[in-house]
């Protein structure tokens, strides 16, 4: 499968994309928020940070379309974006498991 045509503007995106990743505690919210939408509290509570904490990665994930979220009620619950990012971090957990059997 070839890459898209991507303009200059587009590959900053990318490229800042990928430097948010690259935050251990970002990248754990969003694993934790594959199993389905997750209110800041279980976040936190699930992750053992603090919700300040989770809400600020959260605004920056939002910020960069990796999260939406949605209000119930008084919380908002926050779910991947769509399929390209719970398919991208479900495709690299899984390489990273195969790299580290054969150690």
């Amino acid at each position: 499968m070839a890459a898209p045509a991507l303009t200059p503007h587009e590959t900053a995106i990318l490229a800042e994309t990928f430097r948010l990743l690259g935050d251990p505690t970002r990248l754990r919210i969003l694993l934790y928020c594959l199993s389905g939408p997750q209110p800041v509290g279980s976040i936190a509570e699930g992750l053992d940070l603090s919700p300040s904490l989770v809400s600020h990665h959260l605004r920056l994930l939002r910020g960069a379309r990796l999260v939406r979220g949605e209000r119930r009620s008084k919380q908002v619950f926050y779910a991947l974006a769509d399929s390209h990012v719970s398919d991208m971090l479900m495709d690299m957990a899984v390489h990273v498991a195969e790299d580290h059997a054969d150690d």
